[in-house]
C-alpha cells in the first residue's frame, strides 16, 4: 500500500507537469483523487467508461492514462460522463494524466520508447512546440521495406503507408500519436522518413509533394508505451502490482 499523495508528488516531478505545456484538454496530474491509498495500478491509453470499468473490476484504486477525462472540454455531468465519474469513485478509483510531458519524457516517454523498441539510438530532436522539443531524428541506413516491417513488429499490426520519400532511408523522425499534420517540418529537419500514428487526410498528398515517407502506425498503438513505462516504475518504487488495460481504437 502507498500513499496517492507520495505517487502524484512523485509523478509530478518525474514527468515535469508544471514545466510542459499542452492542450487545454489534457489538464495533465492528477484528475480525481480517492481515499488516499494505493495497491494496485492500471495503466491504459484512454480514461474512458470501459476502461474505468475494466480498471476498476481489476482491483486497481489509481489509473495513469495518456488521454484523460476531459478532452471534450468543459461538460455537464451526465449520461456517460456521469457514469465514469460515479463508477470512478464508487470503486475508489484516482485517475492521473499525463499527455505531452509523457511523450517528451526521455526514459518513460512514448517516443524514447518506441525508437528503442525499433533498435535505434536517437541522435537529436525536431517539432517544436511552445518550446518543447517534441521528435525524436535518428540517422540510418536502413531500407523503408525493413523499416516498415520493424515498426510493423513493434506496433503488433500493419502500418498505412505513404511511400512518398526514398527507399533507402537515411533520417528517421519519429512523434508518437497524431502528429501527422506535422510532415512540412521533415524535410527542414532533413527528415525523409517520419514515423507517427495518424494524420489528416491531406498530410498524405502533401508528404509525396515534399519526398516524405510517412508511416501511420495508428495513434493508439504507438502511445501504449509511455503509461505502461510509469506503471511499471510505480509498481516497482513503491511496492505495488499494476496490469495494462488494452482498448485498441484501430485509429
Amino acid at each position: 500500500m502507498a500513499s496517492l499523495q507520495e505517487i502524484v508528488a512523485f509523478l509530478d516531478a518525474e514527468l515535469r507537469i508544471a514545466e510542459i505545456p499542452d492542450y487545454s484538454g489534457a489538464v495533465n496530474g492528477l484528475q480525481l483523487e480517492n481515499g488516499g491509498t494505493v495497491t494496485k495500478v492500471a495503466a491504459a491509453v484512454d480514461a474512458s467508461l470501459p476502461v474505468v470499468e475494466a480498471a476498476v473490476a481489476a482491483g486497481a484504486d489509481l489509473l495513469v492514462v495518456h488521454h484523460g477525462m476531459f478532452w471534450q472540454g468543459v461538460q455537464p455531468l451526465t449520461r456517460a460522463f456521469y457514469r465514469k465519474i460515479k463508477a470512478a469513485i464508487d470503486g475508489g478509483l484516482a485517475i492521473y494524466s499525463a499527455h505531452l510531458p509523457l511523450d517528451v519524457h526521455p526514459e518513460l516517454g512514448n517516443n524514447a520508447l518506441m525508437m528503442n523498441a525499433l533498435g535505434f539510438k536517437a541522435s537529436g530532436t525536431f517539432l517544436d512546440w511552445k518550446g518543447t522539443r517534441l521528435g525524436l531524428t535518428v540517422e540510418v541506413e536502413i531500407s523503408r521495406e525493413s523499416l516498415i516491417s520493424k515498426v510493423s513488429d513493434v506496433v503488433e499490426g500493419p502500418l498505412h503507408v505513404c511511400p512518398g520519400g526514398p527507399r533507402e532511408v537515411r533520417k528517421i523522425g519519429l512523434v508518437t500519436g497524431g502528429a501527422g499534420s506535422e510532415v512540412a517540418i521533415c524535410p527542414a529537419s532533413g527528415v525523409d522518413t517520419f514515423i507517427t500514428g495518424e494524420g489528416p487526410h491531406w498530410s498524405y498528398p502533401l508528404a509525396e509533394e515534399l519526398d516524405v515517407n510517412i508511416l501511420y502506425a495508428g495513434h493508439y498503438a504507438t502511445e501504449t508505451f509511455g503509461v505502461k513505462a510509469v506503471a511499471a516504475r510505480l509498481a516497482r518504487d513503491f511496492a505495488l502490482e499494476w496490469t495494462f488495460i488494452d482498448r485498441p481504437t484501430g485509429l
